[in-house]
């Protein structure tokens, strides 16, 4: 490999070109993917409040789990 020459052979100039090309898409795929996990963190704690919120509803002594098929009139 000659050293001496500071200028780039056009396949190294489009393999460069290539590469700038591609860490560009891969910084804007990164952005896209942390805006989609922050959305979905905050998606996902405003669902645990709203858990928190229901659970808060359901009375104490309502321990046991009652199906809704239990609460349908006798001809269903």
């Amino acid at each position: 490999m000659d050293h001496t020459n500071d200028t780039h052979s056009p396949e190294t100039e489009r393999r460069l070109t290539d590469l700038e090309v591609k860490a560009s898409f891969t910084e804007d795929l990164l952005d896209q993917l942390n805006q989609t996990i922050f959305r979905q963190q905050q998606m996902i704690e405003r669902l645990a409040r709203d858990l928190a919120a229901l659970r808060d509803q359901v009375p104490e002594d309502s321990t046991t789990f009652r199906s809704l098929r239990d609460e349908l009139p006798p001809h269903y």
